[in-house]
């Protein structure tokens, strides 16, 4: 297994990722030992794709679960059995309400109250937004914490009541169509279109690793972006690049972007 590990080890091309992929093995290795189930974090798409090439190489079974259809985030059950249910990723679902007629709260004012109450962003999945209130899927063992002491959400007093996954309703993402025509298909180029600010800008945000391509950390600003790539910024919220035409007669290409807000 120690050579297996340093081999699976590999695979990560950060620090970051490879502290998930020890993790993981870890995990892994206490399956194989005692036929236990164990449950990650929750991860994005693409580290929860890496989590599972790894525990399939281990001859083991993985199911990843976001709570609903189309969840972004998701946690995944290792086992040897493959008779899974839902219940085996050990997932909660919150709703978060409260009276924001005076201020206006976003995606980041829900996430920044769960994480002010010290819990990690690993221990939650998709945060939901409608209206005056959130549905939030939650790692199972956090729920109580998260009933006892979640009590505001910016300056607006909040109730936090759980659901049954049935109850849970997710909400259609909410977006900023873009139309803009860019010089090329790099990563600067229509990241700095999707965000609204200059390629100056968005060179110096992907020089912090602030940046990423479906969710993995580009710290390239000429790498080619394609039609159905997601770009993510911290603090700045996603890009998705729906289509693409050109080159126009001007050399430039055109694209149709969404910001997700």
């Amino acid at each position: 297994m120690k050579t297996d590990r340093e081999k699976f080890l590999s695979l990560a091309s950060s620090g970051e990722e490879r502290v998930i992929l020890a993790r993981t093995i870890d995990q892994a290795e206490t399956v194989l030992s005692s036929g236990r189930t164990q449950i990650t974090d929750f991860w994005d798409p693409y580290r929860t794709g890496l989590i599972i090439s790894v525990i399939q190489r281990l001859g083991l079974v993985a199911t990843a679960d976001g709570g609903y259809p189309g969840a972004e985030r998701k946690r995944v059950a290792i086992r040897t059995a493959v008779d899974l249910l839902p219940k085996d990723c050990d997932l909660g679902f919150l709703a978060i309400k409260g009276n924001f007629k005076h201020t206006r709260v976003t995606h980041r004012d829900f996430q920044g109250s769960l994480l002010g109450l010290g819990l990690k962003r690993e221990k939650f999945g998709d945060i939901l937004v409608t209206g005056d209130e959130a549905h939030v899927v939650v790692a199972g063992e956090v729920v109580p914490y998260i009933l006892a002491n979640l009590r505001k959400v910016g300056q607006a007093g909040v109730v936090v009541a759980e659901l049954e996954q049935e109850d849970f309703q997710p909400s259609t993402a909410q977006y900023r169509e873009i139309k803009a025509t860019v010089s090329s298909l790099r990563l600067d180029s229509v990241a700095a279109a999707g965000f609204g600010t200059s390629r100056s800008k968005v060179v110096r945000e992907i020089a912090a690793e602030r940046l990423s391509i479906n969710w993995r950390l580009c710290s390239d600003p000429a790498a080619p972006v394609k039609e159905g790539d997601v770009l993510s910024a911290r603090g700045k919220g996603r890009v998705i690049i729906i289509a693409i035409k050109g080159p126009l007669k001007s050399g430039r290409t055109w694209v149709l972007l969404h910001r997700l807000v």
